[in-house]
């Protein structure tokens, strides 16, 4: 343990800073560094645990009642890439007009996709039916 005025002495002989490490603790811990390069090294750090969290990234497929396979198979090939890429996708089926009376019939869609991805995504909130859209959100298997 070292007097204050004794560090901040030694830090101006070193050509350094005297930089608070922890001021809470008894008695207060600081070390000699560098102050510039400290803050820079902490903002790299920053910048990297950043862009390695992708978890807010949500994509969204749309799907109709009435699609076509080779359509369906477009938007499951889709579906695939994005959770590949590691998004989170929702897919979305929208009912027009009288559509919306066939709600079991845009499910089973709905569960054909889903079933379609299952090694490459996982239901994080299952079909739910909200006014006149019925809407799931897959995530990424971790691997």
């Amino acid at each position: 343990m070292v007097a204050t005025p004794d560090a901040l002495r030694l830090a101006r002989e070193r050509g350094y800073d005297l930089v608070m490490i922890a001021p809470a603790s008894k008695p207060p811990v600081a070390r000699i560094a560098d102050y510039g390069k400290l803050k820079y090294e902490l903002a790299k750090k920053e910048k990297e645990a950043r862009k390695s969290s992708k978890s807010g990234t949500i994509k969204e497929v749309k799907l109709s009642l009435k699609i076509a396979q080779h359509d369906f198979d477009v938007r499951v090939g889709k579906t695939v890439e994005l959770l590949n890429k590691g998004h989170k996708v929702k897919i979305n089926i929208m009912f027009r007009g009288r559509e919306r009376a066939h709600v079991n019939l845009g499910r089973k869609v709905m569960d054909r996709l889903i079933e379609a991805v299952a090694e490459f995504g996982k239901i994080e909130a299952p079909p739910k039916l909200e006014g006149k859209n019925l809407s799931a959100l897959l995530g990424p298997v971790k691997k």
